[in-house]
């Protein structure tokens, strides 16, 4: 026969305040990011790269723009916003899969509407990796350090994604972008 001990009274003084509830390391990060950097300016960034980012529309209109302006490599550039577009389909994918819900925590602040309750991985982080993978491959500089952290930061400061979620769709992203930059380069040579 087995015994459990006791539970433990935790006896409070009058007017002490309640323990603070347990948290996970990644709502702590989130709760920090948006402590930290979340001020009125950066919210409204945050919020104009949620905009630009949605089902990855800004992305693909560059793509278009691209394939207007370059007629050479008109082709390439439909391919590789095509590949944007795909990226942001597997992470759709993977979000049905996974099922992770959104951030829901009294210490995070969600700041903008959401098409989904559904988490990871963050689909602006997987099509906007995607797409400065494939459009650096496209005007030969490298704008991965130029997009992407800034579009990763910004679902944090909007409290919709968890920290992990930006790391997965940002890997979602390069791997996807990785595959369409080497079919136009397949397709060149």
């Amino acid at each position: 026969m087995t015994t459990t001990a006791p539970a433990r009274l935790r006896v409070v003084e009058p007017g002490t305040p309640p323990p603070e509830p347990e948290r996970s390391a990644e709502i702590r990060a989130l709760a920090a990011v948006q402590r930290t950097i979340g001020k009125p300016p950066v919210v409204r960034a945050a919020r104009g790269l949620s905009l630009f980012g949605e089902h990855s529309a800004g992305w693909f209109a560059l793509g278009l723009v691209g394939a207007a302006v370059d007629r050479d490599r008109r082709k390439d550039w439909l391919v590789s916003a095509a590949g944007v577009v795909a990226a942001h389909a597997a992470s759709i994918a993977v979000k049905r899969v996974v099922r992770r819900q959104r951030p829901i925590d009294e210490s995070v602040e969600v700041l903008v509407k959401t098409p989904s309750s559904l988490s990871f991985p963050s689909s602006h982080a997987t099509s906007t990796t995607a797409a400065a993978v494939v459009y650096s491959g496209l005007t030969g500089r490298n704008l991965v350090p130029a997009l992407v952290p800034p579009m990763l930061v910004s679902r944090l400061v909007l409290g919709v994604h968890y920290p992990s979620d930006v790391l997965a769709g940002a890997t979602l992203g390069a791997v996807v972008g990785g595959l369409v930059r080497r079919l136009v380069r397949k397709r060149v040579s």
